[in-house]
């Protein structure tokens, strides 16, 4: 059982919740998840099973696009509504989209981010919500991220009684991203504290909300013995790289990891899928100075 499973992962669950759950669906012990979803969010899950765990890199590399409300007014802990709130700076007036618009625009393109004290990144061999859990201060490393997009879908809802302002957005951004982060930005942008409200994963790996199927639905075609609807192939992952295919003698060659001239290939992209049968079967890597290309990552040698 091979293949990839565009997953709603429902609020409430973990990803590991879901690739334990499927584990036990499947019978099968291989499979892992392209990319992180807290407790709270909903959305967008690529599961990979079998020999389809090789190209998680590659689904993690693709962008992934969000909606979600951020509200201003207030902070908390995890820079989520999971945490306890910690700063409350009541707003008298709403802002404006004009002034809303200003502030994402600042948040957008190729920017440096640090990550939330409650999150999995690692620091000295712990992870940041360690630290955090038992009240200890580390210094974070920032990192480069990069924010395609940062839309306000309308200006929001104005609690006047709480003074608080609520904001939907939707984000495009590159992997490694904290959303909740970004979104307290933004109330940084404009002077006031901010807590990410909801999120949800629009896009993820290629694959679009609409084309996410539940637990449930896994279970069911795996009681009907039909996961053919369900089941992406491999080359899902792969679809942006140029494909090669390959005779019978060619194949023989590149089973046993034999480097390829660049005429062999008829190439000169920097990295190339090598399909043999109609079956994607790794890729290879252009090295310009000896023009040749270079085995990168093999998903099958039969």
């Amino acid at each position: 059982m091979d293949g990839i499973i565009p997953l709603y992962k429902e609020r409430g669950l973990t990803s590991f919740d879901c690739v334990a759950k499927l584990r036990h669906i499947l019978h099968t012990k291989k499979i892992g998840h392209s990319g992180t979803l807290d407790p709270s969010v909903d959305g967008v899950l690529p599961i990979c099973v079998g020999s389809a765990t090789k190209v998680v890199p590659y689904l993690m590399a693709s962008g992934k696009v969000y909606k979600g409300t951020v509200t201003l007014g207030l902070a908390t802990t995890t820079e989520d509504l999971d945490g306890d709130v910690i700063t409350r700076q009541p707003l008298a007036t709403p802002f404006t989209r004009e002034q809303l618009v200003a502030a994402a625009a600042n948040l957008t393109g190729t920017i440096q981010q640090t990550p939330p004290m409650y999150s999995a990144v690692k620091v000295n061999g712990r992870k940041l919500y360690e630290y955090a859990r038992a009240g200890e201060t580390v210094t974070r490393p920032t990192r480069t991220i990069t924010v395609t997009a940062f839309d306000l879908v309308e200006a929001g809802h104005f609690d006047k009684e709480q003074g608080t302002q609520t904001i939907a957005f939707e984000i495009a951004c590159s992997k490694g991203t904290y959303v909740r982060t970004l979104a307290v930005d933004l109330g940084r942008q404009l002077g006031v504290p901010a807590v990410m409200a909801s999120l949800t994963r629009l896009k993820s790996g290629g694959f679009e909300l609409d084309q996410a199927v539940t637990l449930a639905q896994v279970e069911a075609a795996m009681a009907a013995d039909d996961l053919s609807a369900i089941l992406r192939p491999i080359d899902y992952a792969l679809q942006d790289y140029p494909h090669v295919a390959l005779s019978d003698r060619f194949w023989g060659l590149v089973k046993n990891g034999v480097f390829l001239d660049e005429d062999q290939v008829g190439s000169t992209a920097p990295t190339v899928a090598l399909t043999y049968q109609g079956q994607t079967k790794c890729l290879y890597q252009y090295l310009p100075e000896k023009k040749q290309y270079k085995p990168l990552k093999m998903f099958a040698v039969n």
